[in-house]
């Protein structure tokens, strides 16, 4: 029982020394392997990559185009964003028309007795009318239109916010196919190398050949892993060209990568936050300007509700005929007539504009706060999913993706010397896939919540 005591005690000191020593001679090993690859095959073609990389197709550097280039060529393009713009040119002509004062009025009469027999009798009347524009009407509707000016400048920004935010989502959607095409080519160049390492042990009789077609299974396996993701890296740029009118049959390279991609800095709380999107986010702006609006309206109405003025004056000159003993003698008069006229309302005081008006402001008043509430969750949320990633992202790098390629490597020299088997590598390296693609999943999470934190908030620039 001592003996067996004492034998188990020698496997468990000598088990780590072996898998130590093992390591230690893997790097010898595994250029003994390259040697013996090269001596089978020919130098120059070792020397060049196993696959054809297409990365080149979407990533250049100093050609590329950045989030900051493909939102202003958005905001430059976007048709319908030039629609809406039209709508601010609307306004300014209706405060055109809001300044001008009212036209007179010219009226010319001519009275004449030919056609009933008198025929020296007649009358010239030239007048002339002005409304006159009190209580404030023209300041009021001047008032309205500037401030309907702005509210159509809130439309614009806020439709600009929209639209970089569709960019920046399609734009990390990219970035992360990028990510993932990239991991997929590099683990698919050394399984290759693998490959044909194993394919000259098969050779020589040191293999099995089932090892071989395992690891020729896994490399299919992982070329259709990659031209799944260079598919969701052509659909995400097609949406970035629809978004920044360009011509789909156009190439367009991204300049960033999503581990070194950078967006504006964020506050640094919650509270600061909010409090910056209420102060400067432009749907928050524009349902204020809203209610202002509805309360301008308001008050032209009132004023119209009141008692309209016109000034007039008349020139009258006229010939008649008078009939005397003596004979008929013909007589001119001349007159000049100044008035007001003053319309009375009293059936229509505009009570039903009036309660439409106070009704509009109570509703502009509701979607304000609604607004407000809307846009502190979206600032919350935003906010809490970038934490959240942010401390995965951190998890992930330091504890899983690092130690999964150390750990792959060590299975790959291990495995070089032949002391496990193909599926424990392949195992190994399934991990390493899932660890890199739950990192990818994290960058892809803080990339986005940043994004919507800062489309929250009403960030303008990405500059």
């Amino acid at each position: 029982m001592s003996f067996l005591k004492r034998s188990n005690q020698l496997k468990r000191l000598l088990i780590p020394l072996i898998f130590n020593f093992c390591l230690i001679i893997s790097v010898s090993a595994q250029l003994v392997g390259e040697q013996l690859a090269i001596t089978n095959t020919e130098k120059d073609e070792t020397a060049k990559p196993l696959i054809a990389s297409v990365l080149s197709k979407y990533y250049n550097v100093q050609d590329g185009l950045s989030l900051a280039d493909l939102i202003e060529k958005a905001l430059q393009s976007n048709g319908e964003l030039a629609a809406v713009r039209i709508e601010i040119e609307k306004a300014r002509a209706r405060l055109t028309q809001a300044r001008l004062r009212p036209n007179p009025t010219l009226e010319i009469e001519q009275t004449s007795g030919r056609l009933v027999g008198n025929g020296g009798e007649g009358e010239l009347s030239v007048g002339a009318s002005l409304p006159l524009e009190l209580y404030g009407r023209r300041r009021n509707r001047i008032e309205l239109a500037e401030i309907e000016i702005k509210a159509r400048e809130a439309e614009v920004a806020n439709f600009e916010r929209r639209t970089a935010g569709e960019v920046l989502t399609n734009y990390a959607e990219a970035l992360v196919a990028l990510r993932e095409l990239e991991i997929l080519e590099n683990i698919l160049e050394l399984d290759l190398q693998t490959t044909r390492f194993v394919q000259i042990r098969v050779n020589e009789g040191e293999t099995p050949p089932l090892e071989l077609s395992l690891l020729q299974v896994e490399v299919e396996r992982l070329r259709s892993k990659r031209e799944l993701a260079e598919g969701r890296l052509q659909a995400a740029l097609t949406k970035l060209k629809l978004l920044t009118n360009s011509p789909f049959d156009a190439p367009v390279r991204l300049r960033e990568q999503i581990t070194s991609a950078t967006l504006p800095q964020i506050p640094l709380s919650i509270e600061t936050a909010v409090d910056v999107a209420l102060r400067i986010r432009s749907d928050i702006q524009l349902a204020r300007i809203e209610e202002d609006l509805a309360t301008a309206g308001l008050r032209l109405i009132r004023a119209n509700s009141r008692a309209d003025l016109t000034a007039y004056t008349r020139y009258t000159q006229g010939r008649s005929i008078v009939d005397l003993p003596t004979g008929a003698f013909p007589q001119s008069d001349r007159s000049l007539t100044f008035g007001v006229s003053i319309s009375i309302p009293v059936f229509n005081k505009n009570q039903g504009l009036k309660a439409e008006a106070e009704l509009a402001i109570r509703q502009a008043q509701a979607r304000r706060d609604f607004a407000e509430k809307v846009v502190r969750s979206e600032v919350i949320v935003a906010f809490q999913k970038y934490e959240a990633a942010r401390r995965a992202l951190l998890t992930l790098e330091t504890g899983v993706v690092r130690r999964s390629e150390q750990n792959l490597s060590v299975f790959r020299q291990v495995y070089a010397i032949g002391e496990i088997k193909i599926t424990d590598l392949i195992n190994e390296q399934r991990r390493l896939l899932d660890a890199n693609r739950d990192f990818s999943e994290a960058l892809q999470e803080r990339y986005r919540a940043q994004s919507e934190l800062l489309i929250a908030i009403g960030t303008s620039s990405f500059r």
